[in-house]
Protein backbone atom coordinates (compact mmCIF):
# COMPACT_ATOMS: atom_id res chain seq x y z
CA UNK A 1 0.00 0.00 0.00
CA UNK A 2 1.45 3.61 -1.15
CA UNK A 3 -1.97 5.89 -0.86
CA UNK A 4 -2.72 6.41 2.88
CA UNK A 5 -4.63 8.84 4.50
CA UNK A 6 -4.96 10.49 7.98
CA UNK A 7 -6.27 7.11 9.93
CA UNK A 8 -3.33 5.31 8.04
CA UNK A 9 -0.37 4.08 10.76
CA UNK A 10 2.75 4.76 9.01
CA UNK A 11 6.64 4.33 10.38
CA UNK A 12 9.22 4.32 7.25
CA UNK A 13 11.49 3.13 9.67
CA UNK A 14 9.44 -0.21 10.69
CA UNK A 15 9.73 -0.98 6.89
CA UNK A 16 12.56 -2.77 5.21
CA UNK A 17 12.62 -1.79 1.67
CA UNK A 18 15.48 0.41 0.29
CA UNK A 19 12.48 2.79 -1.25
CA UNK A 20 9.76 3.30 0.57
CA UNK A 21 6.89 5.85 -1.05
CA UNK A 22 3.93 7.24 0.03
CA UNK A 23 1.52 9.30 -1.56
CA UNK A 24 -1.94 11.46 0.06
CA UNK A 25 -3.98 14.15 -0.50
CA UNK A 26 -3.34 16.08 2.77
CA UNK A 27 -5.44 19.21 4.23
CA UNK A 28 -4.41 21.72 7.01
CA UNK A 29 -1.29 19.50 8.73
CA UNK A 30 1.66 19.99 11.13
CA UNK A 31 4.08 16.94 11.22
CA UNK A 32 5.88 18.73 14.77
CA UNK A 33 9.46 18.33 14.70
CA UNK A 34 10.62 14.68 14.19
CA UNK A 35 13.28 12.83 12.05
CA UNK A 36 13.38 9.25 10.54
CA UNK A 37 16.84 7.01 10.26
CA UNK A 38 16.02 6.92 6.31
CA UNK A 39 16.74 9.78 4.13
CA UNK A 40 13.36 11.59 2.76
CA UNK A 41 12.23 13.23 -0.37
CA UNK A 42 8.85 15.68 -0.19
CA UNK A 43 7.35 16.91 -3.25
CA UNK A 44 3.96 18.40 -3.78
CA UNK A 45 2.85 18.19 -6.95
CA UNK A 46 -0.36 20.78 -6.35
CA UNK A 47 -0.82 23.00 -3.43
CA UNK A 48 2.38 24.16 -1.42
CA UNK A 49 4.36 23.18 2.39
CA UNK A 50 6.12 25.22 4.47
CA UNK A 51 9.02 23.18 6.15
CA UNK A 52 11.30 24.06 9.49
CA UNK A 53 14.51 22.80 10.00
CA UNK A 54 18.18 23.75 11.47
CA UNK A 55 16.86 27.05 12.54
CA UNK A 56 15.46 27.71 9.39
CA UNK A 57 12.06 27.71 7.15
CA UNK A 58 11.48 27.38 3.08
CA UNK A 59 8.30 26.81 1.50
CA UNK A 60 8.64 24.14 -1.24
CA UNK A 61 5.97 24.96 -4.38
CA UNK A 62 4.81 22.24 -6.78
CA UNK A 63 8.23 23.44 -8.82
CA UNK A 64 10.68 21.98 -6.09
CA UNK A 65 11.42 19.11 -4.53
CA UNK A 66 13.41 18.51 -0.86
CA UNK A 67 16.09 16.29 0.05
CA UNK A 68 16.44 15.64 3.96
CA UNK A 69 18.85 13.56 5.01
CA UNK A 70 18.92 10.75 7.62
CA UNK A 71 18.60 11.93 11.21
CA UNK A 72 17.93 15.59 10.60
CA UNK A 73 14.89 16.70 12.54
CA UNK A 74 12.45 19.36 10.68
CA UNK A 75 8.77 19.93 10.42
CA UNK A 76 6.35 20.23 7.90
CA UNK A 77 3.34 22.60 7.56
CA UNK A 78 0.46 22.31 4.78
CA UNK A 79 -1.98 25.47 5.52
CA UNK A 80 -4.56 24.00 2.54
CA UNK A 81 -5.20 20.73 0.45
CA UNK A 82 -1.76 19.55 -1.13
CA UNK A 83 -0.96 16.51 -3.03
CA UNK A 84 1.50 14.79 -0.89
CA UNK A 85 4.63 12.88 -2.44
CA UNK A 86 6.97 11.48 0.05
CA UNK A 87 10.01 9.04 -0.83
CA UNK A 88 12.13 7.32 2.03
CA UNK A 89 15.25 6.01 1.37
CA UNK A 90 17.67 3.42 2.87
CA UNK A 91 20.61 5.49 2.32
CA UNK A 92 23.37 2.69 3.27
CA UNK A 93 22.11 0.82 0.04
CA UNK A 94 22.32 4.37 -1.98
CA UNK A 95 26.24 5.48 -2.12
CA UNK A 96 24.29 8.89 -4.35
CA UNK A 97 22.25 10.02 -1.61
CA UNK A 98 23.54 13.09 -0.05
CA UNK A 99 24.14 13.65 3.78
CA UNK A 100 22.94 17.27 3.30
CA UNK A 101 19.82 19.26 2.96
CA UNK A 102 19.27 19.58 -1.23
CA UNK A 103 16.64 21.51 -2.81
CA UNK A 104 15.82 20.00 -6.59
CA UNK A 105 14.42 21.90 -9.11
CA UNK A 106 11.00 19.64 -10.72
CA UNK A 107 10.84 18.58 -14.64
CA UNK A 108 8.41 16.67 -16.14
CA UNK A 109 10.70 13.39 -16.18
CA UNK A 110 11.48 13.76 -12.07
CA UNK A 111 7.66 14.78 -11.51
CA UNK A 112 7.00 11.22 -13.40
CA UNK A 113 9.67 8.99 -11.17
CA UNK A 114 8.38 10.33 -8.03
CA UNK A 115 5.03 9.59 -8.71
CA UNK A 116 5.54 6.18 -10.11
CA UNK A 117 7.96 5.46 -7.13
CA UNK A 118 5.04 6.94 -4.58
CA UNK A 119 2.95 4.31 -5.41
CA UNK A 120 4.93 1.26 -4.81
CA UNK A 121 3.77 -1.19 -3.19
CA UNK A 122 5.68 -1.44 0.27
CA UNK A 123 6.60 -5.33 -0.57
CA UNK A 124 6.98 -4.49 -3.94
CA UNK A 125 9.63 -7.10 -5.37
CA UNK A 126 13.02 -5.18 -5.76
CA UNK A 127 14.06 -6.17 -9.04
CA UNK A 128 11.22 -4.55 -10.25
CA UNK A 129 12.42 -1.58 -8.99
CA UNK A 130 16.28 -1.14 -10.01
CA UNK A 131 15.69 0.64 -13.67
CA UNK A 132 13.26 3.17 -12.11
CA UNK A 133 15.25 4.18 -9.06
CA UNK A 134 18.83 4.69 -11.21
CA UNK A 135 16.95 6.78 -13.46
CA UNK A 136 15.62 8.87 -10.29
CA UNK A 137 19.04 9.08 -8.41
CA UNK A 138 20.64 10.20 -12.22
CA UNK A 139 17.98 13.28 -12.03
CA UNK A 140 18.49 14.06 -8.90
CA UNK A 141 21.93 15.22 -9.62
CA UNK A 142 20.93 16.79 -12.75
CA UNK A 143 18.16 18.56 -10.79
CA UNK A 144 20.12 20.24 -7.54
CA UNK A 145 19.51 23.95 -7.25
CA UNK A 146 20.03 26.52 -5.03
CA UNK A 147 18.96 25.95 -1.41
CA UNK A 148 16.06 28.60 -0.91
CA UNK A 149 16.64 28.52 3.44
CA UNK A 150 15.39 31.26 5.31
CA UNK A 151 17.52 31.61 8.53
CA UNK A 152 14.92 32.21 11.45
CA UNK A 153 16.61 34.27 14.23
CA UNK A 154 16.62 33.23 17.79
CA UNK A 155 17.39 36.32 19.38
CA UNK A 156 14.79 36.87 21.90
CA UNK A 157 14.23 40.26 21.37
CA UNK A 158 13.05 40.18 18.38
CA UNK A 159 11.79 36.14 18.04
CA UNK A 160 7.97 37.10 19.94
CA UNK A 161 7.10 40.25 17.32
CA UNK A 162 8.84 37.93 14.23
CA UNK A 163 6.60 35.13 14.90
CA UNK A 164 3.43 37.33 15.42
CA UNK A 165 4.14 38.84 11.51
CA UNK A 166 5.94 35.50 10.29
CA UNK A 167 2.73 33.30 10.83
CA UNK A 168 0.19 36.08 10.92
CA UNK A 169 -2.27 37.69 7.68
CA UNK A 170 0.44 41.07 7.57
CA UNK A 171 3.20 42.04 6.01
CA UNK A 172 6.58 42.05 7.22
CA UNK A 173 6.79 45.62 8.23
CA UNK A 174 9.89 47.97 7.05
CA UNK A 175 12.84 48.26 9.26
CA UNK A 176 11.55 51.57 11.20
CA UNK A 177 8.52 49.65 11.48
CA UNK A 178 9.63 46.51 12.93
CA UNK A 179 12.45 48.43 15.51
CA UNK A 180 9.57 50.28 16.98
CA UNK A 181 7.36 47.29 17.69
CA UNK A 182 10.48 45.44 19.23
CA UNK A 183 11.29 48.86 21.08
CA UNK A 184 15.19 48.63 20.09
CA UNK A 185 17.30 50.92 17.47
CA UNK A 186 17.20 50.12 14.00
CA UNK A 187 20.93 49.79 14.01
CA UNK A 188 20.21 47.07 16.99
CA UNK A 189 18.11 44.98 14.68
CA UNK A 190 19.70 45.14 11.62
CA UNK A 191 23.26 44.11 13.99
CA UNK A 192 21.43 41.00 15.09
CA UNK A 193 19.58 39.57 11.59
CA UNK A 194 23.46 40.52 9.92
CA UNK A 195 24.66 38.36 13.14
CA UNK A 196 22.58 35.62 13.21
CA UNK A 197 21.52 35.03 9.18
CA UNK A 198 23.99 36.70 7.39
CA UNK A 199 21.92 38.81 5.76
CA UNK A 200 20.43 42.45 6.24
CA UNK A 201 16.74 42.90 7.30
CA UNK A 202 16.13 44.15 4.03
CA UNK A 203 17.54 41.02 2.04
CA UNK A 204 15.92 39.09 5.07
CA UNK A 205 12.60 40.37 4.44
CA UNK A 206 12.62 39.97 0.44
CA UNK A 207 12.87 36.40 1.23
CA UNK A 208 10.63 36.28 3.28
CA UNK A 209 8.20 38.06 1.22
CA UNK A 210 8.94 35.47 -1.61
CA UNK A 211 7.90 32.99 0.56
CA UNK A 212 4.50 34.20 2.01
CA UNK A 213 3.57 34.73 -1.55
CA UNK A 214 3.67 31.28 -2.74
CA UNK A 215 1.81 30.37 0.48
CA UNK A 216 -0.62 32.70 -0.48
CA UNK A 217 -0.71 32.54 -3.49
CA UNK A 218 -1.45 28.24 -2.93
CA UNK A 219 -4.09 29.12 -0.90
CA UNK A 220 -6.00 30.38 -3.83
CA UNK A 221 -5.72 34.39 -3.36
CA UNK A 222 -5.04 36.75 -6.38
CA UNK A 223 -2.13 38.19 -7.70
CA UNK A 224 -3.88 41.49 -6.73
CA UNK A 225 -4.39 40.57 -3.33
CA UNK A 226 -0.96 38.70 -2.50
CA UNK A 227 0.59 42.15 -3.78
CA UNK A 228 -1.75 44.26 -1.59
CA UNK A 229 -1.21 42.21 1.51
CA UNK A 230 2.36 42.58 1.23
CA UNK A 231 2.55 46.21 0.08
CA UNK A 232 4.33 46.13 -3.17
CA UNK A 233 3.23 49.47 -5.17
CA UNK A 234 0.88 47.73 -7.90
CA UNK A 235 0.47 43.56 -8.73
CA UNK A 236 2.61 44.53 -11.92
CA UNK A 237 5.92 45.41 -9.39
CA UNK A 238 4.93 42.07 -7.67
CA UNK A 239 4.98 40.04 -10.94
CA UNK A 240 8.28 41.39 -11.22
CA UNK A 241 9.81 40.81 -8.06
CA UNK A 242 8.35 37.15 -8.18
CA UNK A 243 9.83 36.61 -11.42
CA UNK A 244 12.89 38.16 -10.62
CA UNK A 245 13.42 35.28 -7.44
CA UNK A 246 11.50 32.53 -8.76
CA UNK A 247 12.60 32.56 -12.87
CA UNK A 248 8.50 31.89 -13.25
CA UNK A 249 5.46 34.31 -13.01
CA UNK A 250 2.88 33.66 -10.35
CA UNK A 251 0.15 32.29 -12.91
CA UNK A 252 3.03 30.09 -14.49
CA UNK A 253 3.81 28.51 -10.66
CA UNK A 254 0.22 27.60 -9.64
Amino acid sequence: MALIDHQTHFDADALNAPVIGIAARVGKHDSGMHQHQKGQLLYTPQGCMTIELQGCRSVLPPTQAAWIPPNTEHRVRMNNVVEYRSLYFDTNLFNNAPNTIQFLTVNELLKALIDRMSFWSWNIDIKQTLNTTALFWEEFQLALAEVHLLPIPSDPRVTGILNHFVTGEQSLPSLEEFSHHVGASSKTISRIFAKETGMSFQAWRQQWRLQRATELLALGQSVLDVSYTLEFSSDSAFIAFFKQHMGITPKQLF
